[in-house]
């Protein structure tokens, strides 16, 4: 088994590049929608998404490095393998909707959402990785203050501020969509 310091290192390494990895890929998604006409909503509250996640990041490690106690193998074994199902609805999302995907709300004016892919089973598969992920990274190395706090806030983000701006915009860009001749 991997000591508790090594696993809150490489978990803080994989977490922050794959979320570089995801702004660098998001930047050239809204680019390319962008100039097909794309029209970014929830701009104000993105900056506090951006913010929250950046907090996580480092909290988690900070936390479980201070507490310097690991959680119970069957807790951490538990946590990753939550982790690597969010790492599964994640790509799936990010595979299904190729160009389309962004971390930003940005929607293409006629366009009807993605129903294929994981998206013919989920609304949000990306919320449901996010969510797991900010739950068991920080569970899985014993940081649990983290864990609740920013899944807490995350949460009620999702639920009364992102999810229904991202909502809206979806149906707002349906109905602009043209008619066929």
């Amino acid at each position: 088994m991997v000591d508790h310091t090594t696993l809150v290192v490489v978990l803080f390494a994989v977490v922050a590049v794959q979320r570089w990895s995801e702004v660098w890929l998001s930047v050239r998604n809204g680019r390319w929608a962008r100039a097909r006409g794309a029209v970014e909503v929830g701009r104000r509250h993105y900056r506090f998404l951006v913010a929250l996640h950046v907090a996580w990041i480092l909290a988690f490690p900070a936390e479980a490095l201070l507490r310097g106690q690991a959680p119970p193998p069957a807790v951490t074994a538990l946590a990753l393998a939550g982790f690597v199902v969010a790492q599964i609805f994640r790509y799936a999302a990010i595979v299904t909707l190729g160009r389309r995907w962004n971390t930003r709300i940005l929607v293409l004016p006629g366009q009807p959402p993605i129903r294929r892919g994981i998206y013919r089973y989920l609304r949000h598969p990306n919320y449901v990785a996010v969510v797991l992920e900010l739950a068991c990274v920080p569970v899985a190395v014993g940081a649990y203050v983290t864990a609740a706090v920013v899944s807490a806030v995350n949460l009620l983000v999702l639920r009364f501020v992102r999810i229904p701006a991202e909502e809206r915009a979806l149906a707002e860009a349906t109905r602009a969509r043209p008619e066929p001749p």
